[in-house]
């Protein structure tokens, strides 16, 4: 991997804030260190695999549990184009992702990088399970739609705990509704003092640019291009992650 992309992407993002001081914008946070940027990449992620989901596999999303409650009751009440197994699946998959989470917070949670360094791996293993799925399953069976809906949605629901317990204001990764109810309850306007807008903002149109690229690329290529697009950041996060993970920068330090 010496001289590839990926490397060197990571290596700039380790670089960059490995214990440098920073001075209070919203991407160089010293007490954050770079888990803004990288949670900010898995954001994108999330926008690209819901791309998926909501368009190719059913109308039902891995990531966005508050849709799927939403899609459940249409699905009950015998809408047209959404399904109770598809939705359940996707609920109980992300549950069981995100006790796998918490329990890897509890075991490896005390040193923040290397937390986030282990649940990408992960979640890069899933996230290349279901690229092989997607070229190797046939598409029109039980097996093609379940095993894509489960591997994401764990994925996701993984990502979300991890993402909580590193405990970075308004960067969940996966749901936005507290994000930009905070943009407004929190402005001035509103008589409040506006912490973390800009990184609140920028949550938001990373997973609006993720989902739309997400869209893009399936209407041009299909699905398998945008699991490998997915992959190649989760990747990125993974190196950045991984070259922090002996560090002793006080941002490592449990939240």
């Amino acid at each position: 991997m010496r001289g590839g992309r990926p490397a060197v992407l990571a290596a700039a993002v380790a670089r960059r804030f490995n214990g440098v001081p920073g001075t209070g914008t919203w991407i160089n946070d010293e007490r954050q260190g770079p888990l803004v940027v990288l949670l900010m990449i898995e954001t994108m992620v999330t926008g690209l695999v819901d791309a998926i989901s909501y368009l190719e596999l059913g109308h039902v999303f891995v990531a966005n549990m508050t849709g799927n409650v939403v899609f459940l009751g249409l699905a009950v009440a015998d809408t047209q184009e959404f399904s109770v197994a598809a939705s359940l699946a996707a609920m109980a998959a992300f549950l069981v992702g995100a006790l796998a989470g918490g329990r890897l917070g509890v075991t490896a949670g005390q040193h923040r990088a290397r937390l986030l360094a282990i649940s990408t791996i992960v979640n890069i293993s899933l996230l290349s399970i279901a690229l092989a799925a997607e070229l190797l399953v046939p598409r029109d069976g039980f097996l093609y739609l379940y095993a894509l809906i489960v591997l994401l949605a764990v994925a996701m629901g993984m990502q979300n705990a991890v993402a909580r317990r590193l405990a970075v204001p308004d960067m969940t990764t996966t749901v936005l509704t507290l994000t930009l109810t905070g943009i407004a309850a929190d402005s001035a306007l509103a008589g409040g003092k506006n912490p973390h807008p800009g990184r609140r903002v920028s949550a938001a149109l990373v997973m609006f640019f993720g989902a739309a690229i997400g869209a893009l690329l399936i209407f041009k290529s299909g699905i398998a291009s945008v699991l490998m697009l997915a992959i190649f950041l989760l990747f990125v996060t993974a190196l950045a992650a991984c070259r922090a993970a002996s560090s002793t920068a006080a941002w490592t330090a449990a939240a």
